[in-house]
C-alpha cells in the first residue's frame, strides 16, 4: 500500500475553511488517509490545488510526492 501524501508538515487547520494550511485536506481526510486506497488518495490530491485556490489559500509546497501522512 502506498503512503503517498500531500502532507508538507505544516499541520494547522484554518478555522474559517476547515482545511489544513499545508496540504488543503480536511480533518476527516487526514484522519482516514492511511485507510484510503491509492485511487481514493489520488482523487483527493487532484482536488487540493483548486480547493485551496477557491478558499484563497496559498499552497506552501508541492502537493504530492512526500511520504508523510
Amino acid at each position: 500500500m502506498s503512503t503517498e501524501s500531500p502532507c508538507i508538515a505544516v499541520c494547522m487547520i484554518d478555522p474559517r475553511t476547515g482545511l489544513c494550511f499545508g496540504c488543503g485536506r480536511t480533518l476527516p481526510e487526514i484522519a482516514r488517509w492511511h485507510r484510503m486506497d491509492g485511487a481514493e488518495r489520488r482523487a483527493v490530491m487532484a482536488l487540493l490545488p483548486a480547493r485551496m485556490a477557491d478558499a484563497g489559500m496559498v499552497q506552501l509546497g508541492s502537493a504530492g510526492g512526500s511520504k508523510a501522512g
